[in-house]
């Protein structure tokens, strides 16, 4: 599927201060009931250099799907309830933001 196709789900997550590290390993352990959902195409995790006042990190997730309907379909599964539950704890606030991909340029490597 071309990438302009796609659409792009953006998580902005503060993940309450000292936890960063445990987030991101529950993070791996869990990433398979996404990226195996048929409709995923890619998941990635990044830490940014901002923090909050109180210390917290501050995390991007974004994630690639075939079409806003399937991902929708997968945001109100049990699949997605068990890994939101896994991810709670270390989460003190967040947001979502949608988007769909008008293009991509290839390096051609």
């Amino acid at each position: 599927m071309p990438a302009s196709t796609a659409f792009r789900v953006m998580l902005r997550m503060v993940i309450k201060p000292g936890m960063g590290a445990d987030f991101e390993r529950v993070w791996l352990d869990v990433g398979d009931s996404v990226v195996t959902h048929p409709a995923n195409l890619g998941q990635w995790l990044s830490r940014s250099d901002e923090e909050t006042e109180d210390g917290a990190s501050v995390y991007y997730i974004v994630s690639d799907w075939v079409s806003e309907p399937a991902f929708r379909e997968f945001e109100t599964s049990d699949r997605h309830l068990t890994h939101r539950q896994k991810l709670h704890p270390y989460r003190s606030g967040g947001s979502m933001v949608t988007m769909r991909v008008i293009a991509y340029l290839d390096r051609g490597l």
